[in-house]
């Protein structure tokens, strides 16, 4: 077998190998503590609050359904580490879409990964792969 061979041998080997391992894993962490985290520690300013979808209803509904989606550099990092800060920038873009609406809370908050809606009363989903970590959220902007 020639060099060239055995090179694209490995290469598609280790491709494949890569590719396999770099499969979402999802991880359930609490979402309360980690909104308070991100108000204590500056992120939020706390004018606008978050509740997930079963735990708060009323208010004057002004938009449904807003999308956030971000992700984060996951490489060497803790699931637990890059899913709160992957969380806090959701939470920023929801904060601001909020404000901008006249809007002080943002109600039945799921996780929609890949828009797949997953509702708990507790937690957030956040799916973490070799390289990346994403959180995606969907929530009724409120006026209470």
């Amino acid at each position: 077998m020639s060099m060239k061979k055995i090179t694209l041998a490995l290469a598609l080997g280790l491709g494949t190998m890569l590719s396999a391992h770099a499969a979402d894993k999802a991880y359930d962490y609490d979402f309360k503590s980690a909104v308070d985290r991100a108000v204590a520690d500056g992120f939020l300013d706390g004018s606008v609050k978050f509740y997930l979808a079963g735990t708060h209803t009323g208010g004057k509904l002004l938009k449904p359904g807003v999308v956030t989606n971000k992700k984060t550099n996951g490489f060497a990092k803790s699931a637990e580490g890059s899913c709160d800060h992957v969380l806090r920038s959701n939470l920023i873009q929801l904060q601001e879409s909020a404000k901008a609406q006249g809007a002080n809370a943002v109600t039945n908050i799921v996780s929609y990964f890949k828009a797949n809606e997953s509702k708990s009363t507790t937690t957030y989903q956040c799916f973490k792969g070799t390289a990346i970590t994403s959180v995606a959220l969907k929530g009724d902007l409120v006026k209470f």
